[in-house]
């Protein structure tokens, strides 16, 4: 769906605002509350979302990389976050990291994730790292931004298409909100298995493993 945003149907998010910096402040100032079990729920609220495409899909694969800066990356093989071009012509990407998942965010009965916890949505992802790269290839182009605490520190910049499709989230905690709590291999692992349409690998990079 092209043309002007005021007539883009809103899904997961609302298309109208790139950024929603009181939504992101909200997360920082209770971070126990929106990452309750650490780094593992905030990997957990990455791979939901490769969940979703493979489940449009009817099967997916996913690679989680546990790495040795401390940071974590989740690429996944669907279909790439949704990018529109407006009615000036400029690419578009959902605003899935700065704004908040409508289906789950407010939502009492929002869906639980295999830790246990309610989903909220990759925007708490964002939220609380000090620094995010999402790489975003679809069939019409490939894009990349990194963000900063959830706000964009860069524009949707392009990058060659290399004949794929998906979507990669690189991420780095911040120890100042997200206890540092060491991250299980072999615990994400079995929690992977919570989304049978979904073949996840856990791969650690970290040193000595």
């Amino acid at each position: 769906m092209n043309g002007s945003r005021a007539d883009w149907i809103n899904t997961t998010h609302d298309w109208a605002a790139a950024v929603d910096a009181d939504h992101l402040a909200g997360i920082r100032r209770e971070p126990g509350g929106f990452a309750p079990g650490g780094v593992e729920h905030l990997v957990l609220e990455v791979v939901a979302y490769a969940a979703d495409e493979a489940a449009s899909r009817g099967e997916g694969r996913c690679v989680v990389a546990l790495n040795a800066d401390g940071s974590v990356t989740v690429r996944d093989d669907g279909r790439g976050t949704d990018t529109r071009v407006d009615e000036r012509g400029e690419v578009v990407k959902k605003p899935v990291m700065a704004t908040k998942d409508l289906r789950f965010f407010d939502a009492p009965e929002a869906e639980r994730l295999p830790d246990g916890r309610p989903r909220r949505g990759i925007s708490v992802v964002a939220a609380l790292s000090t620094r995010l790269l999402h790489t975003n290839r679809r069939l019409n182009g490939a894009w990349t931004q990194r963000y900063e605490h959830g706000i964009p520190a860069t524009g949707l910049d392009p990058i060659e298409p290399d004949g794929t499709t998906g979507t990669w989230v690189t991420f780095l905690p911040d120890g100042s909100l997200v206890p540092r709590s060491p991250l299980d291999a072999d615990r994400l692992a079995r929690w992977a298995a919570h989304w049978p349409v979904l073949d996840v690998r856990v791969e650690d990079r970290r040193d000595g493993a």
